[in-house]
Parts: structure tokens; sequence; C-alpha cells
């Protein structure tokens, strides 16, 4: 078992685990951000809290239990966290701080920082996995941007080609790479690569959803050289392909 996994401990007795979930959940209710929710060795929910519920559009908690992701969300966008759980579920390995485009009941795309934890019981096989998926739509006031900083962003939004690195971000906005880090840390919850992916993917879906424009010059646009490279980004953080992302939304706004 790879030494970076993570484990809740499982050997105390029933009475306790349960007391201690019903806990969890009820920490989790209080963050509105934040979809808490623990899966059993199958991937099926154990327990889920109130963000969870909203954010698929669902009635009670009572709707999501024993049931998989792919069940309560649908198509492709229920595809990819059934796969990220089958994944955590079979080797052991936890995923941290993925950056990932969801569905919001289920019209409204929102980005998130998604962890999902191994549970191993005391032989360190996996028996289920416990996460939560944080909401990235803090508000920062624009005066707590430095100005250099917030230049640099508002150049890039319209020059997305140049935006190809962390570095560049970083002198632009004459700061070095490491108080860059540290302020897209602070202020958005982010690294700065995982900034500059959401901008750049984040343009790119605004361009899908909007316009009939070819997905090769949306590609372009946004700053990838290739439709291909476009494509794989924009899967990874998306779960969809950029045509499957268009058909999806232009679908969602003839409803």
């Amino acid at each position: 078992m790879n030494d970076r996994a993570k484990s809740v401990e499982t050997s105390r007795p029933d009475s306790v685990q349960s007391i201690e979930l019903k806990l969890l959940v009820q920490l989790f209710d209080n963050a509105p951000d934040v979809a808490f929710f623990v899966k059993d060795a199958l991937g099926k929910y154990l327990a889920v809290n109130d963000s969870l519920v909203n954010r698929h559009g669902l009635s009670t908690k009572q709707e999501a239990i024993g049931k998989c992701p792919c069940d309560i969300c649908p198509g492709e966008f229920g595809r990819v966290p059934t796969e990220q759980d089958t994944r955590v579920l079979e080797t052991g390995l936890p995923l941290v701080d993925h950056l990932e485009m969801q569905w919001h009941k289920p019209n409204q795309p929102v980005w998130c920082l998604t962890t999902k934890l191994p549970i191993l019981d005391p032989t360190g096989h996996v028996q289920g996995l416990i996460g939560f998926s944080r909401d990235v739509r803090l508000q920062v006031e624009s005066h707590e941007i430095p100005e250099e900083l917030a230049n640099s962003l508002d150049y890039f939004e319209s020059h997305l080609q140049e935006l190809d690195s962390p570095s560049a971000l970083a002198k632009r906005s004459n700061i070095t790479l490491q108080r860059l880090t540290r302020l897209t840390k602070r202020l958005f919850g982010l690294t700065p690569g995982q900034l500059i992916t959401k901008i750049r993917i984040a343009a790119a879906s605004r361009m899908l959803m909007d316009s009939q424009t070819p997905i090769a010059d949306v590609a372009i646009a946004c700053g990838y050289y290739d439709q291909s490279a476009f494509t794989r980004t924009f899967r990874s953080a998306t779960g969809v392909t950029p045509s499957e992302f268009r058909k999806h939304s232009q679908a969602v706004l003839e409803c």
C-alpha cells in the first residue's frame, strides 16, 4: 500500500463509528460550499451532507444513499466521479485537490476542488472512501488583489494565448513565482497552474455555450496549440469532451 494513502480507522465498534459519521455529516451540513460524502467498497453513498443533496437537485439525503454518482447525475457528469471512485477503491491512492467542473442542479457549471481518501481496515484493505468537493466560488474584493496581479489577470482574460505558464503570470505581475503561489492560494484557493487552467477552460466553456465557433478555433482562442491538447485538458477538467459539453449545455438551455 502506498504510504501516501490516508485512512480512516475502522476497527472501533459500529455504534461508535455510526455516532462519529453522524457528527461528520452534521459538521459538513454547516458548510454550504462543500459537498461531503462517505461511500462503501462499491462506491455507493453511505452518508452525504445537505450541500451534495442541493447540488444534485435532490429532495432528501435518502435519495442518494445506496446509489453511485452515475445514478444521481446524468450522462458523462455522473460517469467521471464514478470512475474516480473506482480508481481510489482499486488502488488505495488518494485524489487530492483535483480541480474539475461539476454541474449544480444540474444546469449550472461550477468549479470544484475534489479530494477523496480511501478508508482502510486494520489489515490495509480498502473498505470505502471519504471525501468532499469544495466549490471554488470565493468572493474576493478587488482591493484585496495586488494591483499588478489584477492588471495581469485582466490582460490575460483577452490574451489567453500568452497565458501559458505560472512564470508568465508572475513575470507580468512583477512578482516572484513563490509570492504568486502564496497569493493565488490565499485569494482563490488555487495553485497558479490551477488558476490558469480555470481561466482558460472557463473562457472555452463560455464560447462553447454561447456560439457555434468551431472547436479548433475555440482551442486556439483559449491558448491551446492544437485541438487534441485542448480536448485532453478540457476533458480532464470537465469530464467531457468540448463537443459533449456543447451538446449538453445547449440541451439544458433549450429546456
